[in-house]
């Protein structure tokens, strides 16, 4: 007796999010990019259509980070110096989608660089590679207010993804990102209705929500990805059942929550038993990674070099259907 195939019947779809800005579109970027407008669940091709592919993007700090492991920062040699050299070496050899420029030093705690160097970073950055860019602050909401803002005004119309906006200060945010022609991160503590009233409370203000991308702030394995697996899933599942509120593409910082795991900082004289420091933490971080698509990431921020071409390869399998 055959068996009989159900496939659910969607009636709503992700938003397509474009990122960055050719200059027909008054940007200086090579191409767009486009993610999201999916009309099915992950890589369920019998149900409806996944037009665009997941996206990876490679972390590039503003200076050097003074606490990465050994096994991440030896896979980037002398580039951690120059966010320039570091962004091209990212496109260049390691093929990344786009660059998210982490603006770590305006920390008052770090570098405590000023707006005026952070935008002068962002301007030298979009000058070195012609990849559309994610912009962050260093975490610092008070400073990341004027950081931003200052960015957002001097890469104006380059339609860059900053973030990220927060539940306490996203309205400067969001003003600056309508003002200069950007899209926004909205970020939430891996709540599905706190992620939906930060999307209200954005759009609220006029902001395209074609132009919003979520960050449901999820963990790496091992540390609380299958919470955040389960959020995600609520959420694409709310989409496609047609709530607009929950229609963004996701954007996972997959990186930094990776590489503060013991696991993956261990070098090999601290765990022997755990193999070697040089292959246990790109695989972590590939392992999350693979995880997150499944659970509908559109776009990954990652470190490591060896991660990102795994994780852009077992992408390349999923879209065409060999997984």
């Amino acid at each position: 007796m055959p068996i009989e195939v159900i496939n659910e019947k969607w009636t709503g779809a992700v938003n397509e999010l474009v990122l960055g800005a050719t200059r027909e579109h008054g940007g200086t970027r090579a191409r767009e990019l486009k993610v999201g407008a999916e009309r099915c669940l992950p890589y369920l091709f019998q149900e409806g259509t996944m037009p665009n592919r997941p996206l990876v993007a490679m972390e590039v700090w503003d200076h050097a980070p003074e606490d990465w492991p050994g096994a991440l920062t030896g896979a980037l040699e002398n580039d951690l110096r120059d966010p320039c050299a570091w962004a091209r070496r990212c496109v260049q050899e390691f093929k990344a989608d786009l660059i998210c420029l982490v603006l770590e030093g305006t920390n008052p705690e770090s570098a405590n660089f000023t707006p005026d160097q952070a935008a002068a970073t962002v301007r030298n950055v979009l000058a070195a590679v012609d990849v559309p860019l994610i912009v962050t602050g260093s975490g610092d909401k008070e400073k990341d207010s004027d950081v931003l803002s200052a960015c957002s005004q001097a890469a104006k119309g380059e339609n860059i993804l900053f973030g990220c906006a927060l539940p306490d200060n996203y309205k400067t945010l969001v003003a600056s990102c309508i003002a200069d022609g950007h899209s926004i991160i909205a970020e939430s503590p891996i709540d599905i209705n706190i992620a939906k009233q930060m999307n209200i409370l954005i759009t609220d203000m006029g902001f395209d929500p074609r132009r919003v991308a979520m960050n449901p702030t999820a963990g790496a394995l091992g540390y609380g990805m299958e919470y955040a697996y389960s959020i995600m899933e609520r959420g694409r599942l709310a989409a496609l059942a047609g709530d607009r509120m929950l229609s963004m593409p996701f954007i996972l910082f997959l990186g930094g929550d990776v590489w503060r795991t013991k696991e993956a900082r261990a070098s090999d004289g601290e765990a022997p038993a755990w193999g070697a420091a040089a292959l246990r933490g790109p695989l972590w971080e590939a392992i999350t990674a693979v995880c997150m698509l499944q659970a509908g990431a559109d776009i990954l921020v990652m470190r490591h070099p060896q991660a990102v071409a795994g994780t852009q390869e077992m992408i390349r399998k999923l879209m065409a259907g060999s997984v």
